[in-house]
């Protein structure tokens, strides 16, 4: 670790360091600290432990990057990160450091959001919504913000009450007309809808997506092999081929 911290200290170096990581501000590298964690996410999807092995270096090296930057100003270093880290998982782990009792999984799990919600109290923190990041894919955002209203009461008491309201927003957007505006906000009503009733399933919506979207392009290159070993070109298929060999995509 402490190696690390020299390379980064190097590259920022002002005078011999990485004239692109010297350019690098908090704004600038947090595009990149995105995409790497969806790249770790990637490795663990695939299996591919070799893979997730380097993916995990590229997420530790954005948090040391952060930490040079802020460093750099004057606002914390790494060992604050990690001295901060280290508090809170003591804190939030009676069960295991303090010798609390220990009760089940779902007991500690609302242990752990109870201690969340008095650290927000104490930040003079209090709208139920606080603290979902604006920066979350659209799909983990639009369910963190129902599970946060959900633990007030306002939720749907089971899943047909989410399936009713998917099929009234349907009726909505088939209302809507050629309003591209109208329909932009039909659209987004349905797919908080959707994310709804996947989490009412006890399922993350942003893994039912990945996994959907797998899939299609799982189907979607048999067609093309398909296509191809029979020298056809995929551009002048028709529909109707496309549509046949889908369904033998899907058999297979």
């Amino acid at each position: 670790m402490k190696a690390l911290l020299e390379i980064m200290a190097r590259l920022r170096d002002p005078e011999s360091g990485c004239p692109w990581d010297r350019a690098q501000t908090f704004e600038t590298i947090a595009p990149f600290t995105i995409e790497e964690a969806y790249e770790v996410a990637e490795s663990i999807a695939a299996g591919d432990h070799e893979e997730l092995r380097a993916e995990l270096g590229d997420l530790l090296f954005q948090v040391v990057f952060y930490a040079r930057l802020a460093e750099e100003r004057g606002l914390f270093d790494f060992d604050g990160v990690v001295a901060g880290i280290k508090e809170k998982m003591i804190r939030r782990h009676p069960h295991v450091f303090a010798e609390a009792p220990i009760g089940s999984a779902e007991e500690q799990r609302r242990a752990w959001e109870e201690m969340k919600r008095a650290e927000r109290r104490d930040q003079a923190q209090h709208g139920v919504l606080d603290n979902v990041p604006q920066a979350l894919p659209a799909l983990t955002r639009a369910q963190k913000l129902q599970k946060r209203a959900s633990k007030v009461g306002f939720d749907w008491p089971d899943r047909q009450g989410v399936i009713d309201k998917l099929q009234e927003e349907l009726r909505e957007l088939e209302q809507a007309g050629q309003d591209p505006e109208a329909l932009l906000e039909e659209c987004g009503d349905l797919l908080f809808s959707c994310v709804n009733l996947v989490r009412h399933c006890g399922l993350d919506a942003e893994e039912a997506l990945r996994r959907a979207n797998r899939k299609f392009e799982r189907r979607f290159r048999f067609i093309e092999s398909a296509l191809n070993a029979q020298g056809q070109d995929i551009h002048e298929a028709g529909l109707q081929t496309l549509d046949r060999l889908w369904d033998e995509a899907k058999s297979h």
